[in-house]
């Protein structure tokens, strides 16, 4: 009896159900199934937004699960609240004092251009690139830079209350891969999709993204100058004002007296008795200015103007923006607070607190970074070593808990 060959249709069919199930059979057995039904679906939604198919399918392939460590984050909610010190003294250090002035030496020929290009301080552009992403040493950490595309889809399939942000913000990502300006192996990002050196989140990549270094691609994750450029691009179609000041720290207040709110000229702030801690005149009296007391009448006290409030059109908190024009005074060879913040305790140096936390790692109580900035875990282990010695358990990086550690 003759063998006769299937009809070709039939091979091809046979064939198709091969891959077909190999593939199924190939994916990893922690794929989630609902995940990439949403993927699936989603996909006529950026098509609809002017993403290209082959942009989306570029931008998933290989993803398969929601990234768990995006969950986490997303869920974490801090219990501690960070006081006014330790925020400035994780941020306005001496580390990045004196890396921002060696990065102005390094890079002076760029920031000129950018400065005379959109006239914005270039320590002021230094100060956010040191506190946004520690001058890009963070975009060398796989812990904390992720996929941007699997990261906003992980918050717009689980997150309920970041989705719609998380659907806008994955729609912008896709539209800047489409672009050509990076390719889908550098969108990376936070947990929440902030890219780049000076984390910009997509939308306003889209808004403000520069390509001051004429390479035909806006890159903040790789280009400094492109991403020094976008930040002062953010900065000066926001209001900025060249050559002015972001605010004066201001002698401490006159006791018993209330002061008024909202924004007044310097020269009627001086009149009532809010004067320089420095001692010296204002620059220009008729600036409009607004009072911050943000640790108290006895911490230290400002006078903030306009461009004090054009930072915080990046982050939008009297904390990051007075974190920002601090540490550009410094590293601008200004100089520091005249009066200290309420710190209960005698601050450690930016080598003292690395020190803390080696030698807490070498007894066993830390297992974080050697970074010399104190977070939940430095807290949590300084406060393991109270315990253990019969300390007074504050969690607080004193001198009193390094001269201990030192005597172990």
């Amino acid at each position: 009896m003759l063998f006769r060959l299937p009809p070709r249709n039939l091979v091809a069919t046979l064939i198709a159900s091969f891959v077909v199930a190999l593939t199924v059979t190939l994916q990893p057995a922690s794929a989630d199934a609902g995940f990439q039904r949403w993927i699936q679906q989603f996909r006529n939604v950026a098509i609809q937004n002017g993403v290209s198919g082959a942009t989306y399918d570029r931008a998933f392939r290989g993803i398969t699960e929601p990234d768990p460590e995006v969950l986490e984050k997303a869920r974490y909610q801090p219990e501690f609240r960070a006081e006014p010190w330790e925020y400035f003294d994780n941020r306005v250090q001496e580390d990045a004092i004196q890396r921002g002035r060696q990065l102005a030496r390094q890079w002076k020929p760029w920031l000129d251009r950018i400065e005379s290009q959109f006239g914005v301080s270039r320590y002021i552009l230094l100060a956010i690139w040191s506190i946004e992403s520690n001058y890009g040493e963070v975009l060398k950490n796989d812990r904390i830079m992720r996929s941007v595309p699997r990261s906003l889809a992980t918050l717009a399939y689980a997150d309920k209350r970041r989705a719609k942000f998380a659907r806008q913000q994955l729609i912008a990502a896709l539209k800047i891969l489409q672009t050509g300006d990076i390719d889908v192996g550098h969108l990376t990002g936070s947990w929440a999709g902030a890219m780049g050196h000076t984390q910009f989140i997509p939308t306003s990549y889209q808004a403000y993204a520069v390509d001051m270094d004429g390479n035909g691609r806006r890159d903040i994750w790789t280009s400094i100058p492109d991403a020094l450029a976008t930040a002062a691009n953010l900065l000066r179609r926001n209001g900025w004002r060249t050559g002015e000041t972001w605010g004066y720290e201001t002698a401490a207040l006159p006791g018993g007296r209330k002061f008024p709110g909202g924004n007044m000229a310097l020269s009627r702030w001086q009149s009532i008795g809010v004067v320089r801690a420095n001692g010296k005149p204002f620059p220009r009296p008729s600036d409009t200015a607004e009072l911050k007391v943000p640790d108290g009448r006895d911490g230290p006290v400002f006078l903030v103007t306009k461009n004090f409030q054009v930072i915080k059109r990046y982050n939008n908190s009297d904390k990051y923006a007075l974190a920002v024009g601090l540490l550009a005074d410094e590293i601008a060879g200004y100089g520091g607070l005249v009066r200290d913040w309420n710190r209960p305790f005698e601050r450690l140096s930016y080598n003292e607190t690395e020190e803390l936390q080696k030698r807490l790692g070498a007894l066993g109580y830390y297992e974080g970074p050697i970074d010399g900035k104190i977070g939940s875990g430095s807290r949590a282990a300084i406060r393991a070593f109270q315990a253990r010695n019969g300390m007074q358990q504050d969690g607080h990086p004193g001198k009193e808990v390094l001269r201990r550690l030192r005597g172990n």
